[in-house]
């Protein structure tokens, strides 16, 4: 008898044993029949791109199945696709090729809101107002905003002629431009509110966070500033090393900034202050709101948890789940929450979400908070039976629940239904755009580059707001005249704050707009008490 023949059944029953028993084992061990389910899914997918009655698009079904999945789930666990990818992976890296500019299609024309600070355009000399009427020699009225960034974004080195017409100039402009790396800033501005006060805001964490905010502190310590406004207001979060790293500026010797818990102990991480910082010893107030989320409530946090300084403004968003990104096959990605982040004294950021219907009640839920204005040193406008109590490292009680609340409650003014509409149909800066048209020269020729003169001098007539009426009823904005009589003050600053854009970027913006700024009011005259909780002599 061949020995061979006498083997192969054994050997073929005992693979067949094997792949049985391994089967089993693979559902006791992934506890909801994993591969099951993933057949199942497989199934469903081939029966309905084989017999559906209309032809499918198999990778639109996927990603629709995914998105359902997540859903699911918790409000921050997403699916992104390659295009956002792309997009997003921009945005926190801090730069893009390109020619260099902030743009607006106004009435079909494309027109420069703002050459950005050393890109290519503004060493050419393109300037805010500029009306781009030809690509590549290519009549361009009409074009769209996604059509702008495909025709005017490119590889760096390579080049891209545009003609301009410039208010004042009779003819057309020709400018050959050589596309560059374009510094995205999440720095927006920093300036000196007065003569000891700085003040800086940061619009996002991204990979350059915090190299920007030292260097911006620097300057204005050259300045003289002895105090400081930190203004985090809508700041979305970011990247936590930058969260980290910003809190470490402030805080002294080895504290803890935030510390993660997750299912898996592997992502149970705490994080210290480590490095010396210069400006660990001035007063300090924070501005947070309702935008307000992730990284920005991690700093906030931990400030507060610390006694560090003083936080002003409306309960912020309320988001502490921590995600980590897993890269797909074609590009696309799966952010899945891993985690969640607690402040020093033990606080969980994140709110409640378990409870919500869908993702659209748990983001509108934001606009229904109705806080009481106030001092809330001791936190008593939070306090609820139902809310951990926790304590600040000076003994003050602060309560858990999700957000971080404030120490001093200052809501945003709410605007009228008419200043509403003048924003939603961008009328502020069509205006502002033919009345420099029309009163740019006699504007450079009295202020030149002096924004304080223009800020303190600049005054619109009753006419010229008489015709920002009319030209607002011409692009179909029906006048309110008791909304107009009521956020006057706001429409004359934004009016005159978009001139100031025109020739001093963000700073001229924001320095105007401060000047109405009830929550920056405020935080301006909380220093003493910055100084007092923080225990700086």
């Amino acid at each position: 008898m061949n020995i061979k023949n006498i083997k192969f059944p054994y050997i073929a029953l005992i693979l067949t044993i094997g792949i049985v028993l391994g089967i089993q084992f693979e559902k006791v061990f992934s506890g909801d029949g994993l591969r099951e389910n993933i057949l199942k899914f497989n199934d469903v997918l081939t029966y309905t791109e084989k017999y559906y009655v209309e032809e499918v698009d198999t990778q639109m079904l996927v990603e629709a199945a995914i998105n359902g999945m997540l859903n699911k789930l918790d409000p921050h666990s997403v699916y992104i696709s390659p295009k956002q990818m792309a997009n997003i992976e921009e945005s926190f890296r801090g730069d893009f090729e390109g020619i260099g500019i902030e743009f607006q299609v106004v009435n079909d024309t494309l027109t420069v809101v703002s050459p950005i600070t050393g890109g290519p355009s503004e060493a050419l000399g393109i300037l805010s107002g500029d009306r781009i009427i030809k690509i590549e020699g290519k009549d361009v009225i009409g074009i769209s905003n996604e059509e702008v960034r495909q025709k005017l974004r490119g590889k760096a080195g390579t080049k891209v002629s545009v003609t301009i017409v410039r208010a004042g100039i009779t003819g057309e402009l020709q400018f050959n431009i050589t596309r560059d790396k374009i510094p995205l800033y999440s720095v927006d501005t920093h300036f000196m509110m007065d003569h000891k006060t700085g003040y800086v805001s940061v619009s996002r964490f991204s990979e350059t966070t915090v190299n920007e905010l030292s260097d911006a502190l620097k300057d204005l310590e050259k300045q003289g500033m002895q105090q400081l406004i930190l203004d985090l207001r809508s700041n979305p979060g970011g990247y936590l090393n930058q969260a980290v790293q910003m809190a470490d500026l402030f805080l002294d010797g080895k504290k803890k900034i935030v510390y993660t818990r997750g299912r898996r102990s592997e992502f149970n991480e705490e994080y210290f202050a480590k490095n010396a910082a210069p400006f660990e010893n001035i007063p300090l107030v924070i501005l947070v709101n309702r935008g307000s989320a992730s990284a920005s409530e991690i700093v906030a946090g931990a400030v507060q948890d610390w006694d560090r300084g003083i936080i002003v403004g409306e309960t912020t968003f309320g988001k502490g789940l921590v995600q980590r990104q897993f890269q797909l096959s074609d590009n696309s990605a799966l952010r899945l929450t891993i985690s969640e982040y607690y402040t020093p004294s033990g606080r969980l950021i994140q709110r409640p979400y378990k409870d919500k219907k869908d993702k659209t009640e748990y983001y509108s839920e934001l606009s229904e908070i109705d806080e009481i204005e106030g001092d809330n040193i001791n936190h008593t406008a939070e306090q609820d039976s139902s809310k951990p109590v926790f304590k600040t490292n000076g003994g003050r009680v602060v309560y858990g629940g999700g957000g971080i609340t404030p120490d001093y409650i200052i809501k945003t003014e709410s605007l009228t239904k008419y200043t509403t509409n003048l924003m939603r149909n961008n009328i502020f800066y069509q205006y502002i755009l033919a009345f420099i048209d029309q009163k740019g020269k006699k504007i450079s020729s009295a202020y030149s580059a002096d924004l304080d003169k223009f800020r303190n001098e600049f005054k619109f007539t009753e006419k010229d707001l008489g015709d920002f009426i009319q030209f607002a009823n011409g692009k179909e904005v029906e006048f309110i005249e008791s909304d107009y009589k009521k956020d006057k003050d706001y429409i004359e600053a934004r009016l005159k704050a978009q001139i100031a854009r025109n020739y001093w970027k963000n700073e001229g913006w924001y320095s105007v707009l401060l000047s109405i700024d009830n929550q920056v009011h405020k935080a301006a005259s909380l220093f003493d008490e910055a100084r007092d909780i923080a225990k700086i002599k």
